[in-house]
């Protein structure tokens, strides 16, 4: 939180443009020459180059630590509905899963019981379907003989319902045989009475709690798999912050100083605060199309704070501190390949890709130093010294 607070400092005094300058030009360091010259070849001997100073769209932002973490919308717990021994685990942390695949057996007492059930219960829709086969022929053979005047009307009714009878008992059996082989399908029970748990997405494995021999309760996690092509980046802001956020706005992270940056989505911003951070949690989406990133990466998340707007940036190194007082060089070309160069003093905002943002000091079209401005700054310094020093 401290480092929250200081980026948030440092950007909003550079977003300000620091204190506001005097009306007269600030004073050049002590002894050091408002200009130089340098010939040509002094120029290409230092690798100078320069160009003309354009519009550049500019932003102030804060950076807050983060982290990536699993979608759980693209996640997926595999647990048994009943307990049971673990035989098997057929995959292990970092693995690729396809969907449907078996991830892990068990035997379970319970599936032997759910299995015992559906036989005894498929054993009595035979007997019933036989039953059912014997009253319709009884049925039958009555209304026969009541058509030859041999038998009588009752006989004909009695077999009728006792047909009805067999018929719901055919009914009541197939729904028990129907229960049975859904609690089956429930426990994800295979052939052998082993419960089987299948991967219902295609992803990584990232968390792996048993080992063969272990036994499980219902509902206990066994693994786990996500979806690695998607990721959410969760992050903690203060209420000012968050006051900037909503739902729908781009963010950009990286997790490494060497590493570009990702952008990602805000998917909510919490109305609370957390209880241990004191910060507001935000979570956005993460694309991950080229898999490079993982769950549990630390990230550094950079929030715009106000709207992008034109502004004037130069190459970082083009910077240079004199005194603790940044400048740049402006150039004067001669046309014979050297040039005159004056030293400006400048106000800085924030860094961005290199370029850092000229808050004061630069205008549009102005020329200046962008590569070799340290070569420059030490011939101010040669200048300044005295002769034969």
């Amino acid at each position: 939180m401290t480092r929250l607070w200081i980026l948030i400092a440092l950007t909003l005094a550079a977003g300000c443009g620091g204190a506001a300058p005097s009306e007269e030009a600030p004073a050049p360091p002590a002894g050091t020459p408002a200009e130089v010259t340098l010939t040509a070849d002094e120029i290409g001997h230092g690798g100078v180059r320069w160009s003309a100073v354009s519009a550049t769209p500019v932003a102030d932002f804060v950076e807050v630590p983060g982290r990536l973490v699993v979608d759980d919308n693209h996640t997926a717990r595999l647990s048994p509905s009943a307990g049971g021994r673990v035989t098997d685990v057929g995959a292990n942390l970092g693995d690729r899963v396809a969907r449907g695949q078996i991830l892990v057996t068990l035997q379970s007492e319970d599936a032997s019981a759910r299995r015992a059930e559906l036989a005894s219960a498929s054993a009595q829709l035979t007997e019933r379907l036989a039953a059912e086969n014997f009253a319709r022929a009884a049925r039958e053979r009555a209304e026969r003989l009541l058509a030859l005047k041999a038998g009588s009307a009752q006989e004909v009714e009695r077999a009728r319902a006792d047909e009805a009878a067999a018929t719901a008992g055919v009914t009541q059996a197939q729904a028990a045989v129907a229960h049975a082989t859904a609690s089956l399908s429930v426990l994800g029970v295979d052939a052998d009475g082993q419960i089987a748990l299948r991967s219902p997405i295609a992803g990584v494995v990232v968390a792996r709690d048993v080992v063969v021999g272990a036994v499980v309760e219902a509902g206990a996690s066994t693994l786990v798999v996500t979806d690695p092509a998607s990721l959410w980046l969760e992050f903690g802001v203060n209420d000012e912050l968050a006051s900037h956020l909503a739902p729908g706005q781009r963010v950009e992270f990286s997790t490494s100083p060497s590493s570009g940056r990702v952008a990602a989505r805000l998917l909510r911003v919490s109305s609370v605060l957390d209880p241990l951070t004191r910060l507001i949690t935000v979570r956005a989406s993460v694309a991950n199309t080229g898999g490079t990133l993982r769950p549990e990466m630390f990230a550094t998340v950079r929030v715009a704070t106000a709207p992008t707007r034109p502004g004037v940036t130069v190459l970082h190194d083009a910077v240079q501190l004199i005194e603790e007082r940044a400048f740049v060089f402006l150039v004067q070309p001669d046309g014979k390949g050297g040039a005159k160069f004056t030293r400006r003093e400048v106000v800085t905002g924030t860094t961005v890709d290199g370029r850092t943002h000229i808050v004061r000091g630069l205008a549009t079209g102005d020329v200046v130093v962008s590569d070799g401005a340290f070569a420059v700054k030490s011939m101010f310094s040669r200048a300044k010294m005295p002769a034969g020093g």
